[in-house]
């Protein structure tokens, strides 16, 4: 009998399921539609990288955006990580905590499922 795999998927597939189900859910929320992806990750060389940092590119902001303010918050910040696995970088932890601060909602979320429950109770005032 072959062994079973264990797979859970990239931070990436996370991420498209969730632009996915957003997109599908625009009729009942439009403002979804200003979510958005900050592409920060991924590597890079050196020139590039430095070229990032020169045009504003900063280490730690969080994946995703939701410009929409709902209750006491002024917008939804969210760090995307996979299912399992992935862990929050200390420059991550800095960002969430300076835009908790000044009056964002900022949280991490594991997998797609959690971002989109996070995102309904944002949107709805449940948080």
């Amino acid at each position: 009998m072959p062994s079973k795999v264990n797979y859970t998927p990239t931070e990436g597939m996370e991420q498209a399921k969730l632009f996915s189900w957003a997109h599908m859910q625009t009729y009942f929320y439009p403002e979804l539609d200003l979510m958005f992806h900050v592409p920060n990750g991924g590597s890079r060389g050196k020139a590039e990288a430095g070229r990032f940092r020169a045009e504003g590119v900063k280490a730690g902001v969080p994946d995703i955006c939701l410009p929409v303010p709902r209750g006491r918050y002024h917008g939804l910040f969210i760090e995307m990580k996979r299912q399992q696995g992935g862990r929050v970088r200390p420059e991550q932890k800095a960002w969430m905590d300076k835009l908790q601060a000044q009056g964002y909602l900022a949280t991490v979320c594991r997998g797609w499922e959690e971002a989109s429950n996070v995102i309904l109770a944002y949107l709805e005032e449940a948080i």
